[in-house]
Formats: structure tokens, C-alpha cells, sequence
């Protein structure tokens, strides 16, 4: 999975081809393989800005570190927000592994460059808000297969006539919870996301200040996301807006993601030092930030528009928010009415 995402040259995200947009090649647009919440709305990243200033605020920090931003999209809402809103920060920090989405981020961040930094590696302290939003998705999973009681990890070989084919190893790995029932399973850990909220916390608790991070994502908390009934797993590829469930076919020119395990994400940070604030679905947290009183004042398409941010039916319910932070944490606006950490 890494490879096919990362490998240079070769892996979907260091190809030049447009990855993010409203349609596929021949349907008025570019192209494009999926669409985000930042694409789909302005007021995506306007609305997220409230909760930033207020975590900003709160930790006494003035830098933004976002994670895999993709076209750029949300760091130019959030910067014309902030800005919008007085509140000027210092700096504004990208860490891409993709050199062709750099590329583009600079272009769309021009008017920002004073601020706008790119980091290839985390230093050994950070402070500031990190904001991820679907960068947890995209980070390699291993694949666990339940065949006849027997746990199997699931990986690649060549067959004979020199093809990518699924091979299965007796394996030491387990989920974190038994799916119940005897029925064959296919299910993903998520070693490297745990892994990289565990460094972040590490990073964070090593600055004086510390700061805030919110990560919004598709995904379950681990009850869900190992119920008996979820026996295919959940990784996916998409491709002009089109989800198959074979990343062995072309691999490289489309995008792979499995959902996120939000009870595992939030263990990690736990571990690691850091508070929860708050998990709820995105429709929940966006409306406590005020995305309504924005949908009230903007015209008719913007509304119809950021309505799909919300929806159940689209991105309201499926995405989730999860809030960290460093020290005591303090009442987050976003969490403020509808918070599941109960139920993490």
C-alpha cells in the first residue's frame, strides 16, 4: 500500500495527474479520482477556522502544522478565515510526501507565502493546531483474515505467470476486539496511523506551549469497525469518482484507503499523553462551529452545496472528528453538543 501510494515516480500520489474535484474526465471536469469536504464547500474550511482560533487561543500558540493537504484547499479557507478573523499566525506548516502536490499547493497558497512552509520531517518539538483531514485514511494498513478460527495475515506475492496475487501467513496479530462468531473474517490494524499519532503526541509534549490537533476522517469506533457483520473490511480504492475493492488491479493509478479505527487512534494518543477532546460526526461538529448562521448568510448554491458536508446521506455522518490536545484540554466549541467519546 505504501508503495502504490508513495513510491516516487511510480506511487498514485507522486503522479502529476488531478486527484481531488467535483467530476470525472469527460463530466465538465479535470479529471479528477474523489472529492473532500474542502473541494466540495468553502465553508468547510471557514467553519473548521472557529475551531482552530479558539484551540490556537487556548494553547497560546500562533502556527497551523496541517497533514496531507492535498490541492491546498483547506489551508487557503483556513488562512483567509483566521485572517478574516484577526487572528494572525506566525506560520502556517505542510508536511506532503507528494512533490506534485506541493507543486500545486504553492501555486494555490501564493498569496500566502510569507507564512506558508513545507517540512519534510517533523522537528524534534512542535506547537501549534495540527489538522488532518483524510490523511489518517491513506496511511498502509495490514490485512488480517480469519480462516476457520485461525488468524492469517494477508499479503502480496507474484503468481506464476508473474502477476500481483493475495498470499496468507500464520501470523501473531490479532484485532484489538474478537469479531464475534466463527465465520470467516477480513478486517485492518492500523500500526502506522497509531504509530504516527504516538510521534505527534511525542512532539507536541516536547514543545513548551504544546497545541491541539484535529483529525477528520471516515471511520467507526473499534465496536463498529469489528462488528460481525463487517466480514469484507473496509479497504477501498477509488478512481473518476468510482470505488472498486481490487488494489491489486493498476496499482499506482488510484487511490487506496481503508476507514479509520477511531478507538484505536484515540488509545495511541491517550498512551502517548495527549487529552480527548471530544469525537463526534462531522455534521455534529461543524454545526456547533457555525456552519448553519454561514449557510443562512450564503447564497443558494453555496448552501446547497455545503449542505452535503452535513447530510447523512453524504459526509455528515460517515466522516467523524477527533479533538486532541496537550495539558488539561479545555470545552471545545466542536464538541460542545452531540460529543460520542463514550463511545469510543
Amino acid at each position: 500500500m505504501a508503495l502504490a501510494l508513495y513510491a516516487p515516480g511510480l506511487g498514485y500520489y507522486s503522479g502529476g495527474a488531478p486527484k481531488f474535484g467535483h467530476f470525472p474526465q469527460g463530466q465538465g471536469g479535470s479529471g479528477s479520482d474523489f472529492v473532500t469536504a474542502p473541494e466540495l464547500s468553502p465553508l468547510f474550511g471557514a467553519t473548521l477556522a472557529d475551531a482552530v482560533a479558539e484551540a490556537l487561543a487556548r494553547t497560546g500558540t500562533d502556527e497551523v502544522w496541517e497533514f496531507g493537504a492535498g490541492s491546498g484547499a483547506l489551508a487557503a479557507q483556513l488562512l483567509a478565515a483566521l485572517d478574516a478573523g484577526g487572528v494572525r499566525l506566525r506560520r502556517y506548516t505542510i508536511v506532503e510526501l507528494s512533490g506534485s502536490l506541493r507543486a500545486h499547493q504553492r501555486e494555490r497558497l501564493a498569496p500566502w507565502a510569507d507564512r506558508v512552509h513545507w517540512a519534510d520531517a517533523l522537528p524534534e518539538a512542535i506547537e501549534g493546531v495540527v489538522v488532518g483531514n483524510e490523511v489518517l485514511d491513506a496511511m498502509p494498513v495490514k490485512l488480517l483474515a480469519r480462516r476457520g478460527g485461525a488468524w492469517l495475515e494477508r499479503g502480496v506475492t507474484l503468481d506464476a505467470a508473474g502477476a500481483l496475487a493475495w498470499a496468507e501467513r500464520a501470523t501473531a496479530l490479532r484485532p484489538p476486539v474478537e469479531p464475534e462468531g466463527a465465520h470467516d473474517y477480513l478486517t485492518e490494524i492500523h500500526p502506522q496511523a497509531e504509530a504516527f499519532i504516538a510521534t505527534l503526541a511525542e512532539r507536541l509534549r516536547a514543545s513548551p506551549r504544546g497545541g491541539a490537533a484535529f483529525f477528520i476522517d471516515y471511520g467507526f469506533p473499534e465496536a463498529e469497525y469489528y462488528h460481525p457483520e463487517r466480514s469484507a473490511g473496509t479497504l477501498m480504492c477509488h478512481r473518476a469518482h468510482r470505488a472498486d475493492a481490487d488494489p491489486l488491479a493498476d496499482p499506482g493509478e488510484k487511490d487506496i484507503t481503508a476507514h479509520v479505527n477511531f478507538s484505536g487512534i484515540a488509545l495511541a494518543a491517550q498512551d502517548a499523553g495527549l487529552q480527548v477532546l471530544g469525537y463526534t460526526s462531522q455534521a455534529r461538529f461543524l454545526l456547533n462551529c457555525g456552519l448553519a448562521e454561514r449557510m443562512a448568510a450564503a447564497d443558494l448554491p453555496t448552501r446547497a452545496m455545503a449542505h452535503r458536508l452535513v447530510a447523512e446521506h453524504e459526509m455528515g455522518e460517515l466522516f467523524k472528528v477527533l479533538g486532541l490536545a496537550t495539558g488539561a484540554g479545555w470545552p471545545a466549541r466542536g464538541f460542545a453538543a452531540g460529543d460520542r467519546t463514550h463511545r469510543l
